[in-house]
C-alpha cells in the first residue's frame, strides 16, 4: 500500500525546492527553512517505518542461492 503521508511530504518538498531554485532564494528564507523541516519529517517517518532502526540500516540480505540467476548460479 502506498504511503500517502510520505508522498505528500516529498511532493511538497519538490515543489518548494523548484520555487527556491527558480527564484534563487537564499538559505534563510521561510521556504528553505520549511524544506529543512520536511527533510527532518521524512527522515523521522522512514525511521519509524523501519521499526526504529537508525537511518542507513539495511534489511538482512537473502542468501545467494535463493535468487534465480544470482551470483554463482550456472546459466
Amino acid at each position: 500500500m502506498a504511503d500517502l503521508y510520505l508522498k505528500a511530504l516529498e511532493s511538497e518538498r519538490k515543489a518548494l525546492w523548484a520555487t527556491c531554485r527558480l527564484k534563487g532564494l537564499p538559505r534563510d528564507t521561510p521556504e528553505r527553512e520549511r524544506i529543512a523541516a520536511i527533510d527532518a519529517d521524512i527522515a523521522a517517518h522512514k525511521a519509524k517505518q523501519a521499526g526504529g532502526k537508525p537511518a542507513g540500516a539495511k534489511a538482512p540480505a537473502k542468501s545467494a542461492g535463493a535468487k534465480k540467476g544470482g551470483v554463482g548460479s550456472a546459466r
